[in-house]
């Protein structure tokens, strides 16, 4: 495959580590790459995206090498992608393309094969031409509907209405989430979601932390990019006693697809649901800010902008001693880990457990043992982390919401 980068003359920084992305999204999706084609434009060529002559270049490499398809970094307009195919003679795919074909490999669960349907589908809609062109006949007058525009909005309709059954399958199924996330809210264990880029350790992070609780790892964890679609949910043991449920959601890239983001929507609203949000950075990673922005993007379109949140730099055991005291001195409010060591686990959960005070309050509460029938009460509306006999009464140490804290003091007034 060859690859074809672009980049702005301002911009034209960004191009090395796009494209290096671009070349392991590559190889995700089961493809070698055999040239990589960049140029940098003033500004952008309508018709060809890149400049005349550099398609002819990328022809050119694509003849040399054999290679049947070209993959473009930037996203391609309908006509774009036409006038390059007739000119290139070879398939060619974007960014986006690419993305969701890697998505279409790693979906499990029923409704991960439905959210990347849709997005394929929707990203498809505008693009379908292609095949049937030959049998359509654009002069006008009587007589000239030929067979081929019939079969090509025959295509479009049958799209439609298969978009159209995706959605309300998708919007079944974000009901039947919103009824799980409540009756987990009924529950009183607090919620934890890891948010990050992706391949910067979130699985293997969950991993840790479940040996850490006494639990096996469970969570399927691999060295590449959307290893993992579908959000898991773990229990996790916190410092101070007690539980936290923490949910593993898809990781963010730069560029990320918007007919994706709209699919996973329901799946990416256990973010904006979280009571506190670990975002987890890949501390070797060479392109740290524009990683965190694109993170900061999808959050803001989710609104979980102002849900509490513990950054964490993960791997830092790539790092040399130096290069790790540079990084605690550049982000004194972060947390270093490393997810395959264990290296700052604890001080990752006490953190967490700090974000998790504003919303779940460590409180004790004095219980006459005549009263010990309240105590499925208390039971029910907070965590109980502790009990013991203290002056003839039964102290408890519990976490539990402000909201249930007032009433069940009003309870046992």
């Amino acid at each position: 495959m060859v690859l074809v980068g672009l980049a702005l003359k301002s911009r034209a920084d960004e191009l090395p580590e796009s494209l290096s992305e671009l070349h392991r999204l590559t190889e995700t999706a089961g493809g070698t790459v055999v040239e990589t084609v960049t140029q940098r434009l003033e500004r952008k060529n309508p018709r060809l995206l890149i400049g005349e002559g550099k398609a002819h270049e990328v022809a050119a490499a694509a003849r040399r090498h054999r290679a049947r398809t070209v993959i473009f970094d930037d996203d391609l307009a309908p006509a774009q992608q036409k006038a390059l195919e007739d000119m290139i003679g070879a398939k060619v795919l974007d960014r986006t393309r690419l993305i969701l074909d890697i998505f279409a490999r790693r979906a499990r669960t029923k409704e991960g094969e439905l959210q990347v349907e849709l997005a394929q589908l929707s990203y498809m809609l505008p693009r379908l031409t292609g095949a049937w062109r030959g049998f359509s006949q654009q002069v006008g007058g009587i007589g000239t509907r030929g067979p081929g525009e019939r079969k090509l909005e025959y295509e479009r309709r049958h799209i439609r209405r298969r978009i159209e059954y995706l959605k309300r399958g998708i919007s079944r199924m974000r009901h039947e989430r919103e009824v799980q996330r409540q009756r987990r809210r009924s529950v009183p264990v607090p919620h934890v979601a890891l948010i990050g880029y992706t391949n910067v350790g979130k699985s293997s992070l969950l991993n840790s932390l479940l040996e850490s609780s006494g639990a096996a790892p469970t969570v399927y964890a691999d060295d590449k990019l959307f290893a993992t679609l579908d959000p898991t949910t773990r229990r996790v043991r916190l410092p101070q006693g007690g539980w936290a449920v923490v949910t593993d959601t898809v990781g963010f890239i730069q560029k990320l697809p918007t007919d994706l983001i709209a699919a996973f929507r329901s799946t990416l609203e256990e973010v904006a649901e979280a009571d506190c949000l670990i975002q987890v950075h890949d501390a070797a990673a060479r392109d740290q800010a524009r990683q965190r922005a694109a993170v900061a993007g999808v959050l803001k379109d989710l609104g979980a902008e102002s849900v509490p949140r513990v950054e964490a730099y993960n791997k830092i055991d790539r790092l040399s001693p130096e290069e790790t005291a540079a990084l605690a001195a550049a982000r004194p409010e972060s947390v270093l880990i490393s997810a395959r060591t264990g290296t700052g686990l604890e001080a990752l959960m006490r953190r967490v457990e700090l974000a998790l005070a504003a919303r779940w309050m460590l409180r004790e509460l004095d219980l006459d043992p005549r009263r010990s029938s309240r105590l499925s009460e208390i039971y029910a509306c907070s965590q109980v982390l502790s009990q013991s006999p203290v002056d003839g009464r039964l102290r408890l140490r519990l976490r539990i919401t402000p909201e249930n804290w007032a009433r069940l003091r009003d309870k046992l007034k």
